[in-house]
Formats: C-alpha cells, structure tokens, sequence
C-alpha cells in the first residue's frame, strides 16, 4: 500500500469511527475552474487590483482578473517569482525543484489544465515502487512491511477512539492500549510509517498536530506526477504578460472604501482593492502592518494555524549505487524522524541524484546546520543504507 492510499484508507476508517460514535463528518467536493467562473460582463470601470504575492494563489488570482478587465500589478518580496515553487536550475543538465515537487491528485485539478495548455513533461509516481531498510542497514521484507503498515493504520484508528478537543495526535497515540503493547523496534517501525506519512505530509509533528482534524483535508483523486524539467514552467506560464514588480518588501497595507495603499521597501502603491495572498508563516510574523487592523476572527486564525516545516536536500553523485528502478529509498531511523525518506530522481531523469526529506522537529534540527554537517549527516545514513565505501557526493543543492 502506497502512503497516499495509506492516508486515504485511515481517513475512510477513522471518518467510519467517528460516526459510529456518534459524531458527523461531511466531505465536500475540491473546488474547480467551474466553480470560479470570471464575472459575466466586463467591469464598467476597470478597477485597478494589487496582489500581494507571486507564487501559485496570486498568479493564478491576477491571471484571472487580469483576463476579466481589471487592472492588475502584483508585488513580490523576492527577486524571483513562484513562491514555494521554486525550480533550481543551477546544474544545467538537471533542474531541481527545491520548493513544490508533486501535484497531488490529477483528476479535476486546476493544476491538470495548466499542465494541459503549457504541455509540459511530468512523470507519474508509484509509491509502491520502493525498498525500505532496517536501522542497521538490512533490507525489510514486503511481508513485515505489510504488517507494520496494518500496525499503524490501527493505531490511528485507536487513537481516534482516544482524542478530544486540545490533544495532539501524539497524546491520543500514547493513550491507546496498542500502543503499550508494541515493543521498542515495534514503534520505532510504526513511528517511521507515522513519520513518513503523516509528519512529511503536514510538515508537523505528532505533538503538534490535532487528534482530532489532523486530516480534515480534501484531496483530488488519481495518480500523482513531478516535474522533470522544474515545477516553474507552470508559474512561468502564468505570469505571462502580468505586471510583477519584484523586491517589493510589502510593509503596511491601508484599506479602506476609497481605496487602498501598500507601502513597500521601495515605495507607496495605490489600487481600489487588495488581495494578499501572502503566506501563513510571513502573517504569523507581524511585519506586515494593517491599517486599520485585520477584523479579530482573522486575526485569531492567523496566530492559530501552525506553520509547519519540511527541508530537502538535493545530493549529485557520479554514478547511481542504489537501485535505478526503486523510486522511493526509506530508512527505519533510530531517531524519530532522521533521513526516513529518499525520492530517486534517477528513476525520472537518468541523473545521479537523490531527494533526501526531513520534517517537523527533524527538520528544525538539522536546519540550523552548516550545508557542510548537513550533507556529512545525510551521508552518514546513506553509508548505512549501501555501505561505507559509496562516493561522496559531487554536488549539493
């Protein structure tokens, strides 16, 4: 079982759980390009529209906007735009997507029709294609891994019976009778599974996500797909034709029913209206300033929702010594969290590179490192996985 239908088949149960208790849950459909349709007529006065931000949300809004009538410009901090998608194309035979990676799910999603109009290349995932090792090194059988898989898909199932308002996943985990009953190299193997596919896909960790919506998220059905030739081709597609004005350090936004005002780093810029589309994390920091300030309720939601972390590390090699044909590489850590995952871009692109994941505490950790003590870290499991006499890496992103 793939971790995607691994996390598909847990909310199933867990959603079967909760209503067999009692509770209701209702999962509505993602939204679509039909939901979204741009206005009837055009306006009768072209409103003149800032956006904050140029990644994937403000592309996409001035883009629309920009094709209904309305004057558009957007601003973004960065010299580059695109946001968290973020192609690198520092090796010129192979660009790498140091931020977004995959598109989750093709069917109805709007990403399927920009993939569509710009024809550009993906490659399908199978998450199924892999090989996981054992701490020390050795290689884990198809059947143990089943087992642990099952092991952890009940666990979650128990620790949703466990979880009330203001606990974690973690609390809700450690209260459930299965879990007192694994052994150390039992939760070590559950927790890895748990890592994998929960904490790399949230960016948070156990004690920081909710036990009892952890999951409440919609997902579009279908394969999943990367990027060979870089994420960006998308955001490039998008911003074509689009006033973007970059190293525009947004520092306070006036609004009010005359208008609006957005001070820069560099200077003051005027519109009818603003949508912000900058990021949670940036919201959380307060060095946007809002006159008057944002209503309470929104407010409370920024300082709420978590920010959470996900690193990558890109390492070039001379040659492949693992196995070309394996897509995913996982490691069972003898600390939570510690290198569990590796994507081989070998299997997408032919090249020598591998995608090394780390998340939530890990993650934390190892991002105050030196890029020196992270790539030797990264090493030192590698070495675990395929010995010690495997080449040092030629290159790092």
């Amino acid at each position: 079982m793939n971790r995607r239908d691994f996390l598909i088949l847990s909310s199933w149960l867990l959603l079967t759980a909760c209503n067999g208790s009692g509770s209701s849950a209702s999962v509505s459909e993602p939204e679509t390009d039909d939901d979204i349709a741009p206005p009837d007529t055009q306006p009768d006065i072209a409103e003149s529209i800032l956006v904050i931000g140029a990644g994937m949300a403000g592309l996409a809004a001035a883009r629309t906007l920009s094709s209904a009538g309305y004057q558009v410009r957007i601003l973004e901090a960065r010299d580059r735009i695109g946001g968290r998608v973020w192609t690198s194309r520092e090796w010129s035979d192979i660009p790498v997507d140091l931020g977004a990676s995959w598109v989750h799910g093709l069917d109805g999603n709007p990403i399927s029709q920009l993939i569509s109009d710009t024809a550009v290349t993906i490659a399908y995932t199978n998450y199924d294609n892999g090989e996981v090792f054992n701490t020390d090194g050795s290689s884990v059988s198809d059947a143990l891994l089943k087992q642990v898989q099952q092991m952890a898909r009940q666990l979650l199932i128990d620790a949703d019976w466990e979880s009330e308002q203001g606990m974690t996943l973690w609390d809700s985990i450690q209260q459930t009778d299965l879990w007192s009953q694994f052994s150390d190299t039992e939760r070590q193997q559950v927790i890895h599974i748990l890592n994998t596919s929960i904490e790399h896909e949230f960016s948070g960790a156990l004690d920081e996500l909710s036990a009892v919506n952890w999951d409440d998220a919609d997902e579009y059905d279908g394969d999943d797909a990367l990027f060979p030739d870089g994420y960006s081709r998308l955001t490039e597609y998008l911003a074509t034709g689009l006033d973007i004005q970059l190293q525009q350090v947004v520092e306070q936004i006036s609004y009010s029913d005359s208008g609006v005002q957005v001070r820069t780093s560099q200077t003051t810029f005027s519109a009818d209206r603003v949508i912000v589309t900058l990021p949670i994390g940036v919201l959380k920091q307060g060095n946007v300033l809002f006159d008057p300030p944002l209503p309470q309720a929104k407010q409370a939601a920024i300082n709420t929702i978590g920010a959470g972390l996900l690193d990558k590390l890109f390492l070039r090699f001379p040659e492949v010594f693992w196995d070309q044909d394996a897509e995913l590489l996982n490691w069972i850590s003898e600390r939570h969290g510690r290198w569990n995952e590796w994507l081989n871009i070998a299997a997408y692109t032919g090249q020598p590179v591998l995608l090394g994941f780390n998340a939530a505490d890990y993650a934390r950790e190892v991002d105050e490192l030196s890029d020196e003590a992270l790539v030797e870290d990264a090493m030192s499991v590698l070495r675990v996985m395929y010995g010690s006499d495997i080449p040092d890496p030629v290159g790092w992103q």
